[in-house]
């Protein structure tokens, strides 16, 4: 993890309004092993505390002044060794999910999501052997990623056939756990095929597999996948 210790998973909160950012601030360390190292109060300043203080991960409000969320995240995931991103944002739209998960974040949360829900992202996002809110991600991205007749992409050629039945279990939603016990193997063996399927395909993380599987037609809206 960027900057993090054994014991401290690093947050930085952006929003444009104060009070947004205190209550997330008292929500995350009021949790043993997280810590906010940085605010924001608008998407440009977002970016330059994330790139001083280099966190795990950065909740991101999607409407701010100066440079929305969307684009602050693109900066940030475009950077090395980037933070994960989490979109905050008040509306629970699909145009919303989807914009961020093909702005490279890890998901999305609402604003007025429970305080144990708000942890329970960051440490989903930050173990990356889940994908936040797996229904609602999935459902979203095969509705929008799945309206073209895409050719497959080269790097696809790369996997061996168990990396894409894993390829295909991450665009179910479904985590390491459950991919193992498909497979009837352990957890450590899903964890290093998943690192792999990133790696040869030059993703970030799960969301973005999930995003590839749909937009390269690996899986179809409406199709068996597993």
């Amino acid at each position: 993890m960027n900057g993090s210790t054994e014991t401290s998973i690093r947050v930085v909160i952006a929003d444009d309004q104060a009070m947004v950012r205190a209550g997330l601030k008292l929500v995350v360390e009021s949790e043993a092993g997280m810590e906010v190292v940085g605010e924001a109060a608008d998407g440009l300043e977002a970016v330059s505390v994330a790139r001083r203080t280099r966190p795990d991960i950065v909740l991101m409000d999607i409407s701010m002044p100066r440079m929305d969320g969307l684009t602050a995240a693109r900066q940030l995931l475009g950077q090395p060794a980037p933070p994960k991103v989490v979109m905050l944002t008040t509306f629970d739209t699909d145009e919303n999910l989807y914009a961020a998960l093909r702005a490279g974040t890890s998901g999305f949360l609402l604003k007025v999501s429970p305080p144990e829900q708000l942890v329970e992202a960051i440490r989903v996002v930050v173990g990356g052997d889940a994908l936040l809110d797996p229904a609602v991600t999935t459902r979203v991205i095969a509705s929008f990623a799945g309206r073209h007749d895409p050719a497959p992409p080269p790097q696809l050629a790369e996997l061996t056939p168990r990396e894409l039945e894993v390829l295909r279990f991450l665009a179910r939603g479904m985590t390491n756990a459950e991919i193992a016990g498909e497979l009837f193997v352990g957890e450590a063996t899903v964890k290093t095929h998943v690192a792999r399927v990133l790696m040869k395909l030059h993703l970030r993380d799960r969301a973005q597999a999930v995003v590839f599987a749909y937009e390269s037609g690996v899986v179809r809206p409406g199709a068996s996948v597993g």
